[in-house]
């Protein structure tokens, strides 16, 4: 969301809101509580009117997820459409032999443990005791959809009803709006007239958290926090960035042609819960040398008059000493300077091995929805004049696009370490050597390393075991970025070259569990080290650092007391912004003795003069 423009949220999505906060409520005591299990997100989902399938809950929860946050629960019911009486009727009367109105046991045993997703004897057992009101061995379904339904809206009219009762809850700042709980019935969504803006979810190191107090109203903005201590604790920082302004452009060394080269590919992928994960990469340099680093988004437009959507995407490389643990690793170096899409450092480093952990603010590179507008999707596949089933040519040209980003070291193959990252990221496993010597044999292969046309014949195999049903075709293609028109929205592939004058540098890709932190430590410094501290006012220990880079502003929290505080942040007053946080009034929560990224601004026009204008408050405890 840019900061000139913040429209009211419509009826629509007030309502929306109301109905994910009912929801999560009545899981939660606060949506500040993160949700921390499969089973808690299936119990929030369910009573937000959702019926999930195991395939949905793998989707939103995959492997190593830790938590989600109330952000994360509300895109997900964007996603998800609630159960309707109507459909759920549907469902049981196909199971409904004798068109009764009643399901025996052994018709609901038949049905649930031969379709779909297939439950055991004692897990319908379980259903049936519950669904079974009458203990009559026969389920009424239609009673049951309308005591489902009915019990879903009960409960969500029960938190929405003590929230309307607790003032401290009721005036939990929300966004940019404070909420308000609807004055009239809250059984249905249109009588709904909560005041609550669109968010976001955030990146891991900045997790938001709302106020957790109770806050005056302000007849200009009921967001603002207005008693006296929060006016004392607080701090104003206003830059203005021209159009005009100098940069210190670093030059490109002239005989850069004659100087030792090593490239490598990557991807900044969106993941579900609004976090940017990448590869992290090794450098290693023989001896001492001049250096020329480079990062900058890959182009993978076949028009050169129609260039790819993500190329004004920021990205940074921190360049880190790599040490035996995370703590022996330093900050060596960044890139700052900018030359159209490439950002640039040059200087000199000694001889070693150094970690490569590229980044981008979030600023640019925002959630989207996969679903196209009129909910229609490419065709993936056809038969063809001989019944044989081929992927389409725009299928095709997506995974030979696909084949460019995963071809990490450019040299037109894949070998099995990089067929392995692809596999990790779309399906969550490896392929074995047993594996891929089968695929020696069936694919088309060079060197043992999978060509082009060996990884669309691959894709097809695949496509033709599932008797041309493309779903697994869906998950590898949203896993990589792509909607359901084929286009990529939620990645960033880009490139990264490292020039070294006299010495050959070696670069090697790596996929380190260490690597979110050690990229958050990175980042901390580049802002710590940049610019001096300033203490909110009438407070000694918490302090705000504020990195004025040459195209970026980033700022940090420090929170050196022995408790945790809530800062309120205020970009109402900025002009030609975006922010990572994605809305322009936000809180967020420090935990004690913790540094923490508050939010990164880019200009929305780089062209036009941009100015930076935020308010830092303390909120006070309760």
């Amino acid at each position: 969301m840019s900061f000139q423009d913040s429209p009211r949220p419509s009826d629509e999505e007030e309502a929306f809101y109301v109905q994910c906060r009912a929801a999560y409520l009545a899981v939660f005591r606060s949506s500040l509580t993160n949700i921390s299990s499969k089973q808690q997100l299936i119990r929030a989902l369910q009573l937000a009117g959702r019926n999930p399938s195991q395939a949905t809950l793998n989707k939103y929860w995959p492997p190593r997820t830790s938590k989600l946050n109330f952000d994360d629960f509300c895109e997900i019911l964007k996603s998800e459409k609630k159960i309707e009486e109507t459909e759920l009727m549907r469902a049981f009367k196909k199971m409904d032999v004798n068109g009764d109105g009643y399901i025996s046991h052994s018709e609901l045993e038949k049905a649930l443990t031969t379709r779909g997703e297939k439950m055991t004897a004692e897990e319908v057992n379980a259903i049936f005791s519950l669904a079974d009101i009458n203990k009559d061995g026969k389920l009424d379904y239609a009673e049951f959809c309308r005591l489902l339904v009915s019990t879903v809206e009960q409960c969500q009219m029960a938190v929405l009803e003590r929230l309307e009762a607790n003032a401290k809850l009721k005036r939990q700042n929300f966004g940019s709006q404070s909420y308000s709980p609807p004055k009239s019935s809250v059984s249905s969504a249109s009588a709904a007239t909560a005041q609550v803006a669109v968010t976001l979810p955030q990146p891991p190191e900045t997790p938001w958290a709302e106020s957790d107090t109770a806050l005056k109203k302000d007849s200009r903005s009921s967001s603002r926090p207005s008693s006296a201590r929060s006016r004392r604790s607080s701090l104003s920082n206003q830059i203005t960035m021209t159009s005009s302004t100098k940069t210190s452009k670093i030059q490109e060394p002239s005989a850069l042609q004659e100087w030792h080269h090593s490239n490598v590919k990557g991807c900044f992928f969106l993941e579900d819960d609004g976090s940017i994960s990448s590869l992290q990469y090794q450098l290693h340099v023989p001896q001492r040398a001049n250096v020329y680093v480079t990062i900058q988004p890959l182009s993978l437009s076949h028009r050169p008059d129609k260039p790819s959507s993500w190329m004004t995407v920021d990205t940074a490389l921190f360049v880190m000493s790599a040490g035996e643990t995370k703590e022996d690793s330093s900050l060596v170096c960044f890139t700052e300077s900018k030359d159209k899409e490439k950002y640039v450092w040059k200087g000199e480093l000694s001889a070693g091995t150094y970690y490569l952990l590229p980044f981008t603010s979030g600023c640019k590179l925002k959630k989207k929805s996969k679903k196209s507008p009129s909910n229609k999707s490419v065709e993936l596949v056809y038969w063809t004049d001989t019944e044989e089933l081929d992927l389409t040519r725009e299928l095709r040209e997506v995974l030979s696009d696909i084949f460019e980003v995963i071809d990490i070291d450019g040299n037109g193959l894949l070998s099995l370490e990089e067929y392995n990252f692809f596999e990790l990221r779309t399906s969550g496993e490896k392929c074995d050597k047993d594996a891929w010597a089968v695929c020696k044999e069936n694919f088309d292969m060079r060197k043992n390393q999978l060509t082009r046309q060996g990884f669309l014949e691959l894709n097809l195999m695949e496509a033709t075991e599932k008797h041309g049903d493309p779903a697994d075709l869906w998950v590898t293609l949203e896993a990589m970025g792509y909607n359901r028109m084929l286009e990529l929205v939620e990645a960033c592939p880009f490139q990264i070259d490292v020039h070294s004058e006299g010495t050959q540098p070696s670069i090697q890709p790596l996929s380190m569990d260490s690597g979110p932190k050690l990229l958050s430590q990175a980042l901390q410094k580049s802002i710590t080290a940049r610019t001096g501290a300033k203490a909110l006012r009438g407070q000694d220990n918490i302090f705000i650092y504020t990195y004025r880079g040459e195209h970026r502003i980033s700022s940090l929290i420090a929170n050196k007391t022995s408790q945790k505080v809530t800062v309120h942040v205020n970009n109402d007053q900025s002009r030609n912004c975006c922010s990572s946080r994605g809305m322009n009034v936000f809180a967020v929560e420090v935990p004690a003795r913790t540094k923490m990224v508050c939010q990164h601004i880019l200009p929305i026009n780089e062209r036009q003069d941009w100015t930076y204008n935020c308010v830092e408050t303390i909120l006070p405890c309760t």
